[in-house]
């Protein structure tokens, strides 16, 4: 591993594996789709341009979202900028199916997809300075206090994002959890080399480019709020 990299540290794991039971053509998606569209943690270093099949008369930014869900959001931003390439990482294995299932119905060239731990992804298999921005959406909030160390977002978590990403990339987070919202805002705006694109101490208001869910469209008309935090490397 380069000088540079952050050392590799021994981490309480932001996620449990509680995974439903996958549907036939969910089960179908991972044995034929998979083999297409995935990646395993055992082919090592990546090259993103060659992974897209990209040449470098045809660049693209570089999205990496974590913890996709059933990939619904993320198969939308894929449709809405065919211009981005997007790297999606979840550890469920219904949620892997069902993104696969929808980057096929809809013909989608522009998404690779892992089903390993986000850590051992961006620490084995993502270059230093290779992406233009990173998605954190909804991430389990570990609510109880004697859970916040499972938090994903910690002050080593954000030292290994800023060194994946290029000076001027973006950490997008966002969270319906008001008590995550304040330990995501504490965390990154004490993290050396990042900068809140909203001002210090201040939230963005949802960008276009970020789908609205129909979980959060019903917290809305419960009158929830979510909070989107947006950071820049410096």
């Amino acid at each position: 591993m380069p000088a540079s990299d952050p050392p590799l540290y021994r981490r309480i794991r932001s996620f449990v594996l509680r995974e439903g039971r996958l549907t036939k053509g969910q089960q179908q998606a991972l044995d034929t789709l998979f083999p297409r569209f995935g990646v395993s943690l055992a082919q090592g270093r990546l090259d993103l341009d060659a992974l897209f099949g990209r040449s470098p008369d045809d660049p693209a930014a570089k999205i990496l979202e974590i913890g996709f869900g059933n990939g619904a959001s993320l198969a939308k931003m894929a449709v809405q900028h065919p211009e981005n390439d997007y790297f999606g990482i979840e550890v469920h294995r219904p949620g892997v199916g069902n993104l696969l299932l929808q980057i096929e119905e809809l013909g989608l060239k522009n998404i690779r997809v892992s089903h390993d731990d986000a850590i051992d992804v961006l620490q084995q298999q993502i270059p230093e300075q290779a992406l233009d921005a990173v998605y954190l959406f909804f991430p389990d909030p570990w609510h109880k206090r004697r859970h916040h160390k499972r938090r994903i977002v910690q002050p080593d978590f954000a030292q290994l994002i800023r060194s994946r990403l290029k000076p001027g990339g973006i950490f997008h987070m966002a969270t319906d959890w008001r008590h995550y919202a304040e330990h995501m805002m504490k965390i990154m705006s004490a993290a050396e080399g990042f900068e809140n694109n909203a001002g210090a101490g201040c939230y963005t208001p949802r960008p276009e480019y970020r789908p609205l869910t129909k979980f959060e469209q019903r917290g809305q008309r419960l009158g929830h709020g979510v909070w989107d935090l947006i950071f820049r490397r410096t």
